[in-house]
């Protein structure tokens, strides 16, 4: 694993920048105007705020003070060095559908995005709030996203960031994805919290789990630190995306559609670690998935995680399970109603995974059966290199796979050792109890 004094020089040096900003430059001071939630002031705090962004320059703290601003989306910024961003207050992004800014072909911008910025802070002074009122863009259930479908905002962005730090922000209820931070080299993340629901009801209900694509931590890049962060959601909590590497999630409390390394096509990501992670009436707990071919993930460990009565699958290592937007059971490439629904098909996609450990987990109940495992089947395809140590299931379900538990094939490697029960029937049993 990447050694933590990568992140440790990073957050001294992002620290005495700050130390030494050249100038403080207040929001409210600048104009902005607090606790107006009209449409015409959300423009105007969004254009202060552009306008503002642009002309930081190294060395400069941009603070938004402990109050509520409203702002329209859209706010971007191309090229920041060396700033500091405090979020001490709370944005709250307009939800006038209609009047949201969009690029000529209908696409509506995200509400937040930083474009190429190097050794920026984004942080708060106590636990600041980006509000993006996703409620409204989820609409009736099931029934927004027929209209909407994916053409909703992403509350904050990142573009081929360096040397970033942000800490101490609260996301809540983004319209689409969360947090998506991509071809970023060097990122770590802390004391940060993401909450995307419906309802207040401690599980993943059929109301609110429609809150769809509503993703916690995406991320594509190099050297990844995200630590000590919680997330309840709707879709997965954690995704590392297409061509990744360096990268360490440890201390997480998550719930949602999983720890996920997904969905990838033809690209490799390797060297990722989940570790001492808790899920709480998840829906999903450990997912991996390629949505093509081509693809390979590799070096993966998932290490003292516990995962409390799941909704859906505890483990999932095997191609994405995801609906087609116009075809809800399609295979796509493995159905999102599989084995449910009759006729629904789950296709294995033609990629590898290889080196792959889950140690140290722990499963406490469940709606389903233990999980489904499944390679690739043409040559050269086969999983190689998955271990389960000590990894084992309290009272599992039998539901769908029967005294099996797992859906297992397309496996040219598989070991079960320590404690591990039950061991997946297409692996080579070692544990302690033969």
């Amino acid at each position: 694993m990447f050694s933590k004094l990568f992140f440790a020089l990073i957050s001294l040096a992002l620290t005495l920048l700050s130390s030494a900003s050249a100038g403080i430059i207040d929001f409210e001071e600048a104009g902005g105007v607090a606790g107006d939630n009209s449409l015409k002031t959300c423009w105007q705090n969004g254009a202060l705020i552009n306008s503002t962004l642009a002309s930081l320059q190294p060395g400069d703290t941009f603070v938004f003070p402990n109050k509520t601003f409203h702002v329209m989306g859209g706010l971007c910024s191309d090229g920041l060095t060396d700033v500091t961003i405090s979020f001490d207050g709370t944005l709250v992004f307009s939800n006038d559908i209609d009047s949201w800014p969009k690029n000529e072909n209908g696409d509506v911008f995200p509400s937040l995005i930083f474009n190429s910025p190097k050794n920026v802070i984004f942080t708060s002074s106590g636990k600041g709030t980006l509000d993006g009122q996703g409620g409204k863009w989820w609409g009736l259930p099931g029934i927004g996203y027929l209209r909407r479908q994916e053409n909703r905002p992403r509350l904050f962005e990142i573009a081929s960031g360096e040397n970033i730090l942000v800490e101490n922000i609260f996301f809540l209820n983004s319209a689409y994805w969360t947090f998506w931070v991509h071809d970023v080299k060097g990122l770590e993340v802390r004391f940060c919290d993401i909450e995307a629901r419906r309802t207040e009801k401690d599980k993943h209900t059929l109301i609110d789990i429609t809150a769809f694509n509503t993703d916690g931590y995406d991320v594509t890049g190099r050297d990844v630190w995200i630590h000590d962060c919680t997330v309840w959601n709707q879709d997965d909590t954690i995704a590392v995306k297409d061509d990744s590497q360096n990268m360490l999630f440890e201390r997480i409390t998550a719930s949602g559609v999983g720890l996920t390394i997904g969905s990838i096509g033809s690209s490799t990501v390797k060297n990722i670690t989940f570790r001492d992670c808790h899920m709480h009436n998840t829906y999903k707990g450990i997912y991996t998935k390629f949505r093509g071919e081509g693809g390979v993930i590799e070096d993966v460990t998932y290490e003292n995680i516990i995962i409390e009565n799941p909704s859906q699958w505890p483990i999932w290592i095997g191609p994405a399970q995801q609906s087609d937007s116009n075809r809800l059971c399609a295979a796509h490439p493995c159905s999102i109603c599989w084995p449910t629904v009759p006729f629904a098909e789950c296709n294995a996609a033609d990629s590898q995974y290889k080196n792959i450990l889950l140690k140290n987990i722990t499963v406490i109940g469940g709606k389903m059966s233990p999980g489904v495992i499944m390679g690739g089947t043409s040559e050269g395809m086969g999983m190689e290199n998955i271990v389960f140590d000590d990894v084992v299931f309290q009272d599992p379900s039998s539901k769908p796979w029967g005294d099996d538990y797992y859906k297992c094939e397309g496996v040219t490697s598989g070991v079960a050792k320590g404690k591990t029960w039950p061991v997946p029937p297409c692996f080579d049993d070692q544990t302690d109890k033969n």
